[in-house]
């Protein structure tokens, strides 16, 4: 019988970092003057309360939260991202979650993260967590290779994070049945892959998957302090 292949799934808002990226990427935009303060904070909010509530429209909020950026352009982006990890991301990464990752690099499992979050604003932290698998929302781009609003692909959310697992292990010729999958997150928006994989971890668990976490007997890790 062949071995399976053991494989680290992670979500990253939340689960990884105390804070949403997307938002406080948002947030961030507001603070450098890019967006109407009173407006973009009245539908980031929203948006955010659609997300937590499991109702969010993915393409609505990608084209919203891509705008700003998308006008400024790549070279003015690059650098205010660069700002927004100084500031805002790498503050917030606590050492717990650092060796969470390098735990199961050391047992030599395969290691990717798995979020709702668009690639602009999440490559970037991959890389402060060194973590080289990514699973974000893909951006469809124009013929000078910047971003459109759009999102290329299936979106890697709620049922759409199973799907692109699925390609993701295709690509590496592999299926459910050949991978012991570890998925942690700490959102009922994460449901459908937790569900599917071998061993979910309910981390820093909003009330309702930590209600839910306990009924199935999944594991609770509380990684850090809610914030």
């Amino acid at each position: 019988m062949s071995r399976k292949t053991k494989i680290a799934l992670f979500d990253l808002d939340h689960t990884l970092i105390p804070i949403d990226s997307d938002f406080s990427w948002g947030e961030f935009t507001q603070k450098i003057g890019w967006t109407d303060p009173v407006e973009f904070k009245r539908r980031n909010d929203e948006f955010y309360e659609h997300y937590k509530a499991g109702t969010l429209d993915v393409h609505d909020y990608v084209r919203f939260a891509t705008e700003a950026v998308r006008l400024r352009g790549a070279d003015e982006g690059a650098k205010a991202h660069a700002q927004f990890m100084h500031e805002v991301i790498r503050p917030v990464i606590h050492e717990q979650a650092r060796e969470l990752i390098e735990g199961h690099r050391r047992s030599g499992d395969l290691i990717a993260i798995v979020t709702a979050t668009n690639e602009f604003v999440v490559i970037p932290i991959a890389r402060e967590l060194g973590v080289d698998e990514l699973i974000a929302v893909k951006l469809a781009r124009d013929d000078a290779g910047w971003i459109t609003g759009d999102i290329d692909g299936v979106p890697s959310l709620r049922e759409g994070k199973v799907h692109r697992v699925e390609e993701w292990l295709a690509q590496r010729g592999l299926d459910w049945a050949g991978a012991d999958i570890t998925f942690y997150s700490d959102s009922t928006n994460d449901l459908p892959l937790l569900e599917r994989v071998d061993h979910p971890v309910a981390t820093n668990p909003d009330a309702r998957l930590r209600a839910i976490a306990k009924q199935r007997g999944w594991r609770i890790l509380d990684l850090f302090p809610h914030q």
